[in-house]
């Protein structure tokens, strides 16, 4: 399996916080409240199309909603191989802090 990037993995974890409600407009919410960065629109809509090609996320409609003028939500959620994915860089960025901790005398 490929490392994700840090994009990639902030997506996947913004996802994982945000459960059913994980939707563009919350995503780029969470992402823009977490990072203290701007997202844009058009790189998270391309992100998270692309970790829906990966396998680590899919992707589905709610009903249409009133609120919404009759459209729906396009929800994301996270995969069994993205849970491995993010798992997976967890412990490699854990293992590469600790060396550098090891090394420069914390």
């Amino acid at each position: 399996m490929k490392l994700l990037s840090r994009t990639e993995e902030f997506i996947l974890l913004s996802v994982l916080f945000l459960k059913e409600q994980a939707y563009s407009v919350l995503i780029r919410k969470h992402l823009n409240k977490v990072t203290g960065k701007t997202w844009s629109y058009g790189a998270l809509f391309i992100s998270l199309e692309q970790l829906v090609k990966k396998g680590y996320l899919k992707s589905s409609l709610t009903a249409p909603l009133r609120e919404r003028g009759g459209r729906s939500k396009r929800i994301y959620t996270l995969t069994k191989d993205g849970h491995k994915a993010l798992e997976e860089i967890k412990q490699i960025e854990r293992k590469m802090w600790e060396a550098v901790l090891e090394t420069d005398g914390g």
